[in-house]
């Protein structure tokens, strides 16, 4: 018959108390320029692509039911895929900020 194993005595050892609230981190953002911050968010969020000068940058859209299916339609009229569609729509938006 085996012996069952004991535990070992641990009435000594205790856990230390851990903090009800985390400790708030300053933020970079706050510490740096516009320009900068956006060269930093790319750097980490953003993937580089096969296409020089370009990053792969992965994002999900929610969209009304009605929104995509004109951007769809769009794309299937152009003979392109619904991303470039978005692209160049970003791509317009841009040329307006300048």
């Amino acid at each position: 018959m085996a012996r069952r194993r004991t535990r070992p005595d641990r009435s000594g050892v205790e856990q230390p108390e851990l903090p009800l609230a985390a400790t708030p981190r300053k933020r970079l953002s706050t510490l740096l320029e516009p320009a900068a911050a956006a060269r930093l968010a790319v750097a980490r969020r953003a993937k580089p692509s096969a296409v020089p000068d370009h990053v792969r940058l992965v994002l999900t859209l929610e969209l009304r039911r009605e929104l995509a299916e004109k951007l769809s339609l769009k794309a299937i009229k152009s003979e392109r895929n619904i991303e470039a569609i978005v692209i160049g729509l970003i791509e317009a938006a841009a040329k307006q900020w300048r």
